[in-house]
């Protein structure tokens, strides 16, 4: 799960109520288009992805769903459920992924729970995603750092995120974003990654906006 590039992955997402003369809506939705799908140091599907999402946010408590499909002959579909909850810099969460099928199967259905920590420009986050039948699961752990206007992250993990499946180093990437200006009321959100998978030996490089 992917809402940027480094942490949406989430696939834990916190968020809190901004609160103003004029309450905002604990609703938002959007759409998130990547040149490619990369995810914890893989790549998922082929051609641009299109990435929508509905969330319901208030105070420190997150429910929403989260989703994405590339625009070709291998979609990699994905689609899930999240839930997450904040207590000070600490943040929970739990994800229900689905990858196609009958949606009521338990062999599309993954579940990982997370936890991360964020203190200043630091933040660490560790996930475990379950087997189908919970006999198994993949772990894997992240390590943050905001350098100025870049967001740094080494990964490391098993199973599905390494070439032989062994806990190793898996995930090194650097993001960055901008905002386009359109016009005097409207801005384009714009970030772009370098990815390197030390393991599996991949490099991608990809550009997103977001709606």
């Amino acid at each position: 799960m992917k809402r940027t590039i480094t942490f949406l992955s989430i696939v834990a997402i916190i968020a809190t109520t901004s609160i103003s003369a004029q309450e905002e809506s604990p609703f938002s939705t959007g759409l998130d288009i990547y040149s490619s799908y990369i995810w914890r140091g893989a790549k998922f599907g082929s051609g641009p992805a299109f990435q929508p999402y509905v969330d319901f946010t208030k105070g420190n408590l997150s429910i929403g769903a989260w989703g994405s499909v590339n625009s070709s002959i291998d979609e990699a579909l994905e689609m899930d459920l999240y839930a997450s909850y904040s207590i000070g810099n600490l943040g929970i969460a739990i994800t229900d992924y689905y990858f196609g099928g009958s949606w009521l199967s338990d062999s599309t259905q993954y579940i990982e729970p997370a936890l991360s920590y964020g203190a200043g420009n630091f933040s660490i986050m560790g996930a475990y995603m379950l087997s189908p039948d919970f006999s198994d699961g993949d772990m894997y752990f992240e390590a943050g750092y905001t350098l100025g206007a870049v967001d740094l992250a080494l990964g490391l993990g098993d199973g599905q995120y390494t070439d032989d499946g062994d806990f190793m180093l898996c995930n090194i990437s650097m993001e960055t974003s901008k905002e386009i200006k359109i016009t005097e009321e409207f801005s384009l959100p714009v970030s772009g990654s370098v990815v390197l998978n030390p393991s599996t030996g991949g490099f991608f490089i990809t550009v997103g906006v977001s709606l």
